[in-house]
């Protein structure tokens, strides 16, 4: 493991509650379908499906809720180029709303990915949720239906968000500066 330090806290807890319900009531009218599902992007997107869910409840939407396992990082920081399934979901998407959660939109290799796998799977239509967006590193072009937050080209962590597997339960995200 290089050697790094979280020192700078990029968004609090509060912020981030704050900001995944006015996300969940921008996402109030894409939400109301009947045979809406959920699929988190594993694992960085667990704790923000999670609150979007319970926010959900809130607000009476009933969606069904299932996880893919995608990867393209392994243990580093820059993004291996290619995406592979390691656990793909099992609920049924045919004729479904489907609305993809992730933690991260950088390259843009991933929510592309999930999203020509669930158009595949014959969804009836697909959004895509986003926490964060890193618009600066985009390599294919796709934006988010939803963002939480805009951010600038640095490495964070917390809220789901890790670096080599540590730092997920962080209620917050912080900023990861590495040492050279």
């Amino acid at each position: 493991m290089e050697p790094h330090h979280i020192r700078e806290i990029v968004f609090t807890d509060e912020q981030i509650r704050t900001r995944v319900d006015q996300l969940v009531h921008e996402m109030a009218d894409d939400c109301r379908s009947e045979n809406m599902v959920m699929i988190g992007i594993l694992r960085g997107s667990f704790m923000f499906l999670a609150d979007l869910v319970r926010d959900f409840y809130d607000h009476d939407y009933h969606p069904r809720i299932d996880f893919i396992t995608l990867e393209s990082y392994g243990g580093g920081t820059e993004s291996s180029g290619t995406v592979r399934i390691t656990k793909d979901f099992s609920v049924d998407v045919h004729d479904a709303d489907v609305l993809l959660i992730d933690d991260i939109l950088d390259t843009g290799r991933t929510l592309t990915y999930a999203k020509n796998h669930a158009k595949a799977r014959g969804a009836r239509s697909i959004k895509t949720c986003t926490l964060l967006d890193k618009p600066s590193r985009r390599i294919v072009p796709i934006e988010a239906d939803y963002v939480g937050f805009t951010i600038d080209d640095f490495f964070v962590v917390g809220y789901g968000l890790d670096y080599d597997s540590y730092y997920r339960e962080l209620p917050y995200l912080a900023k990861v500066t590495f040492e050279e």
